[in-house]
């Protein structure tokens, strides 16, 4: 174990000179990226149809190549499923299978050699140097860690492999990460997930576990079930060593109260941007909630602007033209063959030295039938905010239009709570009292009564949402719940069954 935490201390000091190279130089650094993923891939199929040998500049790849979404690109991701050159050099081996929350289609992400060396895996050294730089004393290296995720069971395509993202960087890590990590192969790669989660469960009992990575509301569901078996109350009573959680996926300001009820002592949160797509942010500051933008890490970024609700994609700009406080749809070209590809997150900038974001919502997921233009950053805040005060928490909920005969309506929420409020009708006051202080569209449309009335609460009962998953084939992994939906199709299938 020691020759292991050497061979990483050794890993983190060239880490650490480099992070900070690439936070001083991210403009040149993107456009490297950039030009060497034309040149790299100009003879490939996709390369060869927009010209890549006429590409000299940031301008000329503006110009010629249009924003992509899945839809646009899938043609060619199924033909690099059994065919080499198409969207990047070779053949990926393995392909990400993701539905997200947008929709309810698998996709095929490609994962090529080069987007789990130089994004996934790089900026996962990343995460752990700064963590490491930050907390000179923490004790992280001689436990072990925890990683949650989905089943490494992966679809056999003939010449490559589908499956969660987190199973094929399972698959993938190198000696000196799997020596530390939990749970077995074995369990990991179990398909079925409520076995999965006791199978998990029994593992860790006797294990020293410093930190733990998942999905929030997954990551509940294995503790929970380790109290459980264990007939304890607080995680640290079982695992006194337990010092950093890091999770990514979903907000986790309503989900951490939860963790607070598990916890007898103070531990870290930090916060990771990772998709099937790339690894592009990390916490760097334990004290702030923004995220450091990983402008090294074969990812070209491009950015726009939000304009009444949808992306503006006539004024794209590129890492050196971004604004603060602007909200931006991210578009990416990646080191996997993703050109131009507009992934459907919506972000805004802290900080432009260095370049830092916060994750504002999804392009798809908000509601604006009553031009309120409600985002689920707005949602997130105001659950967060009436928790707080009515000393409650939240496991999930979602939010759909409610539309009454005279032309207004409300908002209807189905909210699941770990730890119900002491007054539903003041949940809702509160709800209602934040996003108005928060969203001046909001509060418009809420004045008198005219357009927009009080949001009606209802409250669904524990482990409502995981049913719903489970019936969907969803458990585990990275699905999650789309929780803003601008029309009722999925709140009234919802309804009837609360």
């Amino acid at each position: 174990m020691n020759i292991i935490n050497n061979i990483i201390s050794l890993l983190i000091k060239q880490r650490l000179k480099s992070i900070e190279l690439s936070i001083n130089s991210s403009i040149n650094c993107q456009q490297k990226i950039l030009m060497n993923h034309i040149k790299f891939s100009r003879n490939t199929m996709f390369g060869e149809k927009y010209k890549f040998q006429k590409i000299f500049n940031y301008d000329d790849f503006n110009s010629r190549l249009p924003i992509f979404n899945y839809d646009d690109l899938s043609k060619y991701i199924n033909l690099s499923i059994t065919k080499q050159d198409i969207l990047w050099p070779g053949r990926p081996k393995w392909f990400a299978k993701s539905s997200g929350t947008s929709n309810n289609k698998s996709k095929y992400i490609p994962v090529t050699i080069e987007s789990l060396r130089n994004c996934h895996f790089k900026a996962g050294k990343d995460m752990l140097s700064l963590y490491l730089k930050n907390n000179s004393k923490t004790k992280i290296l001689n436990s072990k860690s925890l990683m949650i995720g989905g089943s490494t069971n992966f679809e056999d395509l003939k010449y490559s492999y589908a499956g969660d993202l987190s199973a094929i960087i399972i698959k993938n890590l190198p000696f000196w990460v799997q020596q530390k990590r939990l749970p077995s192969m074995k369990t990991a790669i179990m398909e079925d997930w409520e076995e999965k989660v006791k199978n998990i469960s029994n593992e860790v009992i006797n294990s020293d576990i410093s930190s733990i990575s998942g999905v929030p509301s997954w990551t509940i569901k294995i503790i929970n079930e380790v109290l459980k078996q264990n007939k304890i109350e607080k995680i640290n009573d079982l695992w006194p060593n337990l010092e950093l959680y890091m999770h990514g996926g979903t907000c986790f300001k309503n989900y951490k109260n939860t963790f607070n009820e598990f916890l007898s002592k103070k531990i870290n949160f930090m916060e990771i941007y990772n998709a099937s797509e790339g690894f592009f942010a990390l916490q760097n500051d334990l004290h702030k909630n923004d995220l450091l933008l990983l402008t090294n890490h074969g990812i070209f970024y491009e950015f726009a602007p939000i304009t009444n609700g949808i992306a503006d994609k006539n004024n794209i700009v590129d890492l050196k033209s971004v604004e603060l406080n602007k909200n931006y749809s991210l578009i990416l070209t990646t080191n996997g063959g993703l050109w131009r590809y507009e992934i459907g997150d919506t972000v805004y900038f802290t900080s432009l030295n260095p370049f830092k974001i916060v994750i504002s919502g999804r392009t798809k997921c908000f509601i604006n039938a009553f031009g309120e233009e409600l985002s689920v950053e707005n949602s997130d805040d105001a659950i967060n905010y009436a928790c707080i005060k009515t000393n409650s928490s939240v496991n999930e909920y979602i939010a759909s239009p409610l539309f009454y005969n005279d032309k207004t309506g409300c908002h209807e929420w189905i909210i699941e709570f770990e730890k119900l409020p002491y007054d539903l009708v003041e949940f809702s006051n509160l709800i209602d009292l934040k996003l108005k202080s928060i969203n001046s569209d909001y509060e418009s449309k809420r004045f008198k009564d005219i357009l927009l009335k009080k949001p009606i609460i209802r409250s669904a009962p524990k482990n409502f949402f995981f049913k719903i998953l489970k019936e969907q084939n969803k458990l585990g992994g990275q699905n999650k719940i789309k929780r803003l939906h601008n029309e009722r199709n999925f709140i009234d299938f919802l309804l009837k069954k609360l």
